[in-house]
């Protein structure tokens, strides 16, 4: 953990160009949730940038290790074993340390470990799809997992999500949670998801899309993805809980 004051300063200002309208009808569950009146931007508040921080102190071995963190001992999950690191950064390109990072996902099938699940794709004994990690001093993540699958959903006809990994970024105060998602380079079903389609920017959709690092990847075990999260300011990440700007 970094003993460096929190930001108080002013924010850069979201470019809500680059957000998606709270209203989309092709995205369905967005009509009964945007709001119907006009937003307003409050300041940030003491509770907000300080108080109590949750979960950094509560990280077990393997939190960063999705490919045995749930497994039997001796066995892993199964399918294609990869690695996402990345730095969490501030509006100025600054490292933010100690920076909780929460990921979850569908499992190598696409489905998630939820007793709500319909897909009929199989659960993975060895596999709950859920893991943690701190940024280091300079704001860097790291964790293994598998590659998840994409999976049907009941928006469309015929509407699937593409391959993609959930994040939620805990900053130094309670209130300071930020959620996004990652996609994987290469995918064509990231053009075709009635969610992505609701961003009206091409490269913020690019900024939501990690690209292959080979030369991040361990030989004979497993590649590696790139993504950073850039929490505010004019490069911020698209994050789905802060659509509003500041």
């Amino acid at each position: 953990m970094s003993n460096a004051p929190p930001e108080t300063t002013p924010f850069f200002a979201r470019d809500r160009e680059r957000h998606p309208p709270a209203y989309t009808p092709g995205y369905k569950t967005s009509v009964l949730r945007s709001p119907q009146r006009a937003l307003i931007s409050l300041e940030g508040t003491r509770s907000e940038i300080t108080g109590p921080v949750f979960g950094h102190n509560i990280l077990g071995e393997f939190d960063n290790d999705l490919i045995v963190n749930y497994a039997k001992p001796g066995e892993s999950a199964i399918g294609e074993r990869i690695m996402v690191y990345g730095r969490v950064l501030d509006e100025r390109g600054r490292g933010v340390a100690g920076a909780l990072v929460e990921f979850w996902q569908a499992n190598a099938g696409g489905r998630y470990r939820h007793k709500k699940e319909s897909y009929l794709a199989p659960l993975d004994p060895n596999f709950g799809g859920f893991g943690r990690a701190i940024a280091d001093v300079e704001g860097y993540y790291c964790f293994r997992t598998i590659k998840p699958g994409p999976y049907p959903w009941p928006n469309g006809v015929n509407d699937w999500r593409p391959a993609h990994i959930h994040f939620s970024v805990f900053g130094h105060g309670f209130a300071q949670r930020l959620i996004t998602q990652m996609y994987f380079e290469g995918d064509p079903m990231i053009w075709l998801c009635p969610i992505v389609k609701t961003i009206p920017d091409r490269h913020a959709i690019e900024s939501l899309i990690a690209p292959l690092d080979m030369n991040a990847s361990i030989p004979h075990d497993l590649r590696a993805y790139k993504f950073d999260i850039i929490l505010r300011g004019r490069r911020s990440t698209l994050f789905e809980n802060r659509l509003e700007g500041n």
